[in-house]
């Protein structure tokens, strides 16, 4: 039974190194690691009692070798290799020179490494059935023409060998080195901390120091083991060089740790002979442990072979009757996968937002963040907003501020919405030709030209719906520019306008006398509160205050932003007329200019030179009121308009470019592509499609005879 299960895994082996599929499924196998100068080499032999293993200094062993021993009851011994079918080598010196040739051959001859593995067997009757494989010796510093980072190589292809679960790790250490400096014990812990799946080698112990011994470290007293410390003797160089022969070297090393006295009491459990019987026992009941895991891993790698295998399409479908069913059906699952993308009902991604989801954020993120970094009233300074105003009222003086400057200012701000809005319509259209690019599954993919033509189709169909969106988005700019409607319920108009500015500067008022009465506490000015004349605040466009004074000091009157329109609340006798007419309001007063004009107009209404400046000063305030009015009308009107586009365009590109693909993209394709003068073009098989079928029918064959090998072993 036991041969039996080695054998089984030793064939699984072969099948899977024949179609390149080593690294699918983890093996149960033994696998060696030691330093160079370990002993490695010379524990093998020792296990196969074969010299045949290539010798010399440096890096020797440079591919892993994958070493199969096979017990035969009669015969020679001999040996075969995995990519020398039906050739035998007798001459256990001509393997080692097929090694090192095979060696130079893939690694090349600069000393460097391969992960390529050399497949050996070996017969004999001098062996159990057993498989190891030998991996490079580990090294710190590179010798001759290697590589500079050869020992960065080697541990790392030795941590991928012995990561694998299912792998027992043979860590050999010299017995005259400190087991805890050990490499190959380091490297073990950190793929095996609890030490359940790593046994112990003990090399060279008849090599250390007089009164020194390993007994501590073989019986785990030092550092345990579950499957313990082994004790070998290897040839020595000397052994080498005289042609000692493995027999004698066997008998050699029984006698050693029969004869010690540290070693005498586990001589048994000691030496090459021990150490094959040992490994066999545990490499056979690794095997029924993982024999259940193995056969569920198998069935797994069946199913997904044979879901790849169908991506790929089957070729008995490519016939001449079928061509026409073939191609519906591409272009149906072609059209559906584009559909399920926008939907966000294909296969979903990790990494980044795509399709359908893709298109959300830019509606609701990029094209909400440039519509909101706009600022309403950019590039429209104090001294444009008032030049507006002035040329909008002609050679007339208005008591209001005039809508025409509010509309010729209002529309060249409407008009920076047209930008990101046909930026929007890039994006998705954008992101629309990225989802028909990467449409298109194995099955579809299999027909190069057939995808090509595919992804054009509906690139031209998108081209097509490009032009009528971005004219629609630009007609709805146009739309709003050419009709100002100032009867929106959300614009306050300019009652509500000029309400909402007395409101802010009767708070702004308030915070300055607050701040100028705190400072002058702080200074220590006011002890007695007193009444005194107030000055009323003006806050121009950029947030500044100004002031100015009553025109009582008797009957002291605080001016509001609607008193700079429409005049302060005087009594009777306050209010000065001109020529005997009827009471001179603000506007009116706004009309003369200049100094003689002043001169005049301070004569008529019998006012002195301080009168005259305190109407400059009046003048002045209304026109930075007036540009603070329009710029809060405009700020107002712009929001309404923003909030507006915001909501329209992403309806019209869903409805314009996005929905219409959607629902035309099948029809497009099938009037486009199902003709049957292009289905010899559009149904040439690319030929990598059919290497790949190949080797995963090769693959799924190899899944199933092991699947049932491993059935019958159970």
């Amino acid at each position: 039974m036991s041969d039996s299960l080695i054998e089984t895994i030793n064939k699984i082996q072969d099948a899977f190194a024949a179609v390149g599929g080593n690294e699918t499924l983890d093996l149960p196998q033994i696998i060696t690691v030691g330093e160079q100068s370990s002993g490695k080499s010379s524990v093998i032999e020792h296990i196969v009692q074969r010299d045949f293993l290539p010798r010399g200094s440096g890096i020797i062993t440079r591919r892993p070798l994958i070493l199969q021993l096979l017990t035969v009851d009669h015969g020679s011994d001999f040996a075969e290799f995995l990519h020398l079918p039906q050739q035998k080598f007798y001459d256990f010196n001509l393997v080692r020179e097929e090694i090192a040739r095979e060696t130079d051959r893939v690694a090349g001859t600069n000393k460097g490494i391969s992960r390529n593995p050399i497949h050996l067997k070996i017969y004999s009757q001098n062996v159990l059935n057993l498989t190891l494989i030998d991996l490079p010796g580990l090294t710190k510093f590179p010798i001759g023409e290697q590589p500079h980072d050869i020992d960065v190589q080697i541990r790392k292809l030795v941590t991928d060998y012995i990561s694998k679960m299912n792998s027992i790790i043979l860590a050999i250490t010299p017995a005259n080195s400190d087991l805890t400096n050990s490499e190959s014990m380091k490297l073990a812990r950190q793929v095996d901390p609890a030490g359940k799946r790593t046994i112990g080698i003990i090399t060279k112990i008849d090599l250390m120091d007089a009164g020194t011994n390993a007994l501590d470290i073989l019986t785990g007293k030092s550092v345990q083991l579950k499957l313990g410390f082994v004790g070998v003797v290897n040839r020595s160089q000397q052994d080498i060089l005289t042609n000692k022969s493995m027999s004698d070297a066997i008998i050699s090393e029984r006698i050693f740790f029969q004869s010690h006295p540290a070693y005498r009491d586990i001589s048994k459990h000691c030496g090459s002979s021990y150490l094959k019987k040992h490994l066999n026992n545990i490499l056979v009941n690794h095997i029924k442990e993982k024999i259940p895991d193995l056969r569920s891993k198998l069935s797994s790698l069946i199913g997904q072979t044979q879901h790849e295998l169908s991506q790929l399409g089957d070729p008995t479908f490519m016939g001449t009757v079928h061509r026409g069913s073939l191609i519906l059906k591409l272009l149906t699952m072609f059209s559906n996968e584009f559909i399920s993308s926008i939907d966000g009902t294909s296969e979903m991604s990790t990494k980044e937002l795509s399709g359908g989801a893709r298109i959300y954020f830019i509606f609701n993120s990029i094209f909400r963040t440039a519509l909101d970094s706009i600022n309403p009233c950019s590039n429209l300074t104090n001294e444009d907003i008032k030049i507006a105003i002035r040329n909008s009222k002609g050679p007339r003086c208005s008591l209001f501020v005039p809508e025409i400057a509010f509309d010729l200012l209002v529309r060249p701000q409407i008009k920076l919405l047209e930008a990101p809005s046909l930026r929007c319509v890039d994006l998705a259209y954008e992101e629309l030709s990225k989802i028909c690019h990467t449409c298109g599954s194995k099955e579809i993919t299999r027909f190069p030209k057939l995808h090509i033509k595919l992804v054009e189709t509906v690139a031209d169909l998108l081209q097509e719906r490009l032009l009528p969106t971005s004219t629609y988005i630009e007609s709805l700019i146009s739309i709003e520019c050419s009709y100002i409607n100032t009867n929106h319920p959300d614009f306050p108009g300019a009652a509500g306008a000029m309400a909402e500015l007395q409101k802010r500067h009767k708070e702004q008022e308030q915070t300055e006398r607050k701040r100028i009465a705190r400072q002058q506490l702080n200074n220590g000015e006011l002890t007695v509160p007193a009444r005194r004349n107030h000055r009323s605040m003006s806050i121009a466009s950029v947030g500044t205050t100004t002031t100015s004074a009553s025109f009582s000091s008797s009957s002291p009157q605080k001016d509001s932003f609607l008193n700079y329109f429409f005049g302060p609340t005087s009594k009777p006798s306050d209010i000065h007329t001109v020529n005997g007419d009827k009471p001179a309001g603000l506007s009116q007063l706004l009309v003369n200019h200049g100094d003689d004009t002043d001169k005049n107009f301070a004569t008529n209404i019998s006012i002195g030179a301080e009168a005259v400046d305190e109407v400059k000063t009046k003048n002045i305030d209304k026109d930075d009121k007036e540009v603070e009015l329009i710029r809060y009308l405009i700020t107002s009107y712009f929001q309404i308009i923003r909030k507006t586009i915001q909501d329209l365009v992403p309806k019209a590109i869903m409805h314009l470019l996005v929905s219409h693909t959607r629902q035309n993209i099948q029809n497009r394709l099938v009037s486009c592509l199902y003709n049957e003068e292009l289905f010899d073009e559009l149904l040439q098989e690319d030929p990598s499609i059919t290497n790949e079928r190949e080797r995963y029918k090769a693959m799924l064959d190899v899944y199933r005879k092991a699947f049932t090998m491993i059935n019958d072993a159970m």
